[in-house]
């Protein structure tokens, strides 16, 4: 788990210490470079130490004969097994580094459909002068790149690309699609004009100035044989050994691993496989956070989830008074919009498992998606546009946004490749909406605190398989994630698999209209001030004061405004 970059037809020789230097956090185990022999590439990588701890893996990794250059962010979980089938490469290493490399070395590109992890890497051919460039089936790992004439240069984060000297404005249809619909991710372009992101599931080329990107995978092509209709118990016997494979295969570490706990049944499910794999005497380290309101902390079903357990739990609190400094950090860190005090409260969880010494957390990301839990797919007669859960409220408040403005918007056209609208909204959030959301964020505020997240979740095989059921598995008209519940119900303690989803929230509201008040208030006003002709500033004071009446019950578009002011703080754009 890394920082990598890299330049193209560079510069200048020290944009790539100053790219090192931005995202030093992603890797604060160490550093290297590389310059081919003709000066046409420069390569640098950020270490943060998980597998093989030893110098031999250290990066960037040249092949046993000397051909190919890898700087590697990610983990292959499967490298032992690919180690084992790819035998006649002499490995140097004990790392799963390596194992690109040899994979690439007998493969070539088709190396991709082997690997089972997150990742993104760039790999130099230094025989064909070529760059292959490649990120994971569902982009849990980022990577982006931009061009400025016969230069290009890719990174782990954006702020590493302008830290080369790339000069990016905003993004306006970004901003301006954000601030009227709510939709924070693009697949491809991001909120920095001309800083693009690779989708996920694609590879890019460079040969000869020329950039040439491809799909390699994509969830709806593998799921176009249709539903599965054999019997239940096949379905769950097959579902809960690769949920215990994929568990099993994410413990592969050599530091201590944690996993992350919310009081609902995602994570009581990562917490039971966790037993099943670790032993029922496991000392894993379980990390949760508060808030100190009641009304919606779940320390009370995280603690009774561990009661008969031999777990560490670890409660990480989110205080008024840490919100204004961390909010500043965290902004910085992600670059772009991200989430509001959820997010926060997840950056203190991180931040916390870092001083405790625990380096790799795993998280009950990608349920929800898989099997159906989220209220709107039980009512797929139509493609809703984002909600907030719990609210009643509309999400945004496109009036306030400057009407030539937001004539910039670029409304989000859901693909439909499917027959049945249930699938068609799952593949939605999974490609599209909230796991690409949902994993920028953790990327991020994880990687701020030199923490590596993984998602044992978002194993391709477990959504495949789960994407495949037919609807009367997943929901019914009361409730979602029937499969999961009816796998679960015999293994968990009384009550959990059958409880109704609980939306994971802060008394974010709460502090905003009281403790957090002034401080909202003052960076709503700041980017008012600097971005003028985006928003429309008597209407939006109009809804600020609207709100603080609690005649709104939601405060996404409040998050957003206050968002707006921090980005910009950060950015002096």
């Amino acid at each position: 788990m890394c920082g990598i970059c890299g330049i193209i037809n560079p510069v200048s020789d020290n944009d790539i210490k100053s790219m090192v230097k931005a995202q030093q956090h992603r890797g604060p185990d160490g550093f290297g470079f590389f310059t081919d022999t003709l000066g046409q590439i420069n390569l640098a990588h950020n270490r943060l130490s998980i597998i093989d701890l030893s110098d031999l893996a250290s990066q960037p990794m040249n092949s046993s004969d000397g051909r190919y250059y890898l700087v590697f962010n990610g983990e292959i979980y499967n490298y032992l097994e690919l180690k084992a089938e790819l035998s006649d490469y002499p490995f140097r290493s004990l790392s799963d580094s390596e194992v690109i490399l040899a994979a690439y070395h007998r493969w070539g590109k088709n190396c991709l459909d082997h690997f089972l992890g997150m990742f993104a890497f760039l790999l130099w051919d230094d025989q064909e002068h070529l760059l292959f460039a490649a990120r994971d089936r569902f982009g849990v790992k980022p990577l982006y790149f931009a061009t400025s004439g016969d230069t290009v240069y890719l990174a782990s984060e954006i702020k590493t690309i302008h830290a080369a000297g790339f000069v990016s404005e905003p993004n306006k249809n970004a901003w301006a699609t954000f601030l009227t619909t709510g939709l924070h991710d693009f697949s491809e372009t991001t909120f920095w004009e001309g800083v693009n992101s690779l989708p996920a599931g694609h590879y890019l080329t460079w040969q000869n100035n020329h950039i040439n990107i491809k799909k390699w995978y994509d969830l709806a092509d593998h799921l176009q044989d249709g539903l599965d209709t054999r019997a239940n118990q096949l379905v769950e016997d097959e579902y809960f050994s690769l949920l215990q494979e994929s568990i099993k295969l994410r413990f592969r570490s050599d530091v201590p691993v944690g996993i992350n706990l919310s009081g609902g049944l995602d994570s009581s499910t990562l917490l039971y496989l966790v037993q099943q794999v670790e032993g029922e005497r496991s000392a894993v380290s379980a990390f949760t956070f508060i808030t100190g309101d009641s009304n919606y902390d779940e320390l009370p079903w995280v603690e009774k989830m561990l009661d008969s357990t031999c777990h560490p739990l670890i409660t990480c609190k989110l205080s008024v008074k840490d919100v204004p400094k961390l909010a500043t950090s965290v902004a910085q860190a992600e670059d772009e919009p991200f989430g509001g005090l959820p997010t926060l409260a997840y950056a203190r969880l991180f931040e916390e498992a870092r001083e405790r010494g625990v380096i790799v957390l795993l998280d009950g990301q990608g349920m929800d998606e898989q099997w159906a839990g989220y209220s709107y797919y039980r009512n797929t007669g139509l493609l809703p546009a984002p909600t907030v859960q719990g609210a009643n409220d509309p999400l945004v408040r496109p009036a306030c946004v400057q009407p030539e403005f937001a004539r910039l918007a670029r409304p989000f056209v859901p693909v439909t490749p499917f027959d049945n609208s249930l699938l068609n909204l799952q593949y939605r959030d999974i490609r599209y909406t909230k796991i690409p959301r949902a994993l920028r964020y953790n990327d991020r505020i994880s990687m701020r605190a030199s923490v590596e997240l993984r998602e044992p979740f978002l194993d391709h095989r477990l959504v495949e398989l789960a994407l495949r059921q037919p609807n009367e598995r997943k929901v019914n008209k009361s409730m979602g994630k029937l499969f999961l519940r009816s796998l679960l119900n015999s293994r968990l303690p009384s009550g959990i698999a059958d409880a109704p989803k609980r939306p994971l929230q802060t008394p974010q509201r709460e502090w905003l209209r009281g403790p957090l008040r002034k401080w909202a208030e003052a960076y709503i006003e700041f980017g008012l001030q600097v971005k003028s002709d985006w928003l429309i500033p008597s209407k939006v004071r109009l809804e600020w004061q609207r709100f603080l009446n609690e005649e709104s019950d939601n405060s996404y578009y409040i998050w957003q405004w206050v968002n707006l002011g921090l980005m910009f703080e950060n950015s002096k754009s």
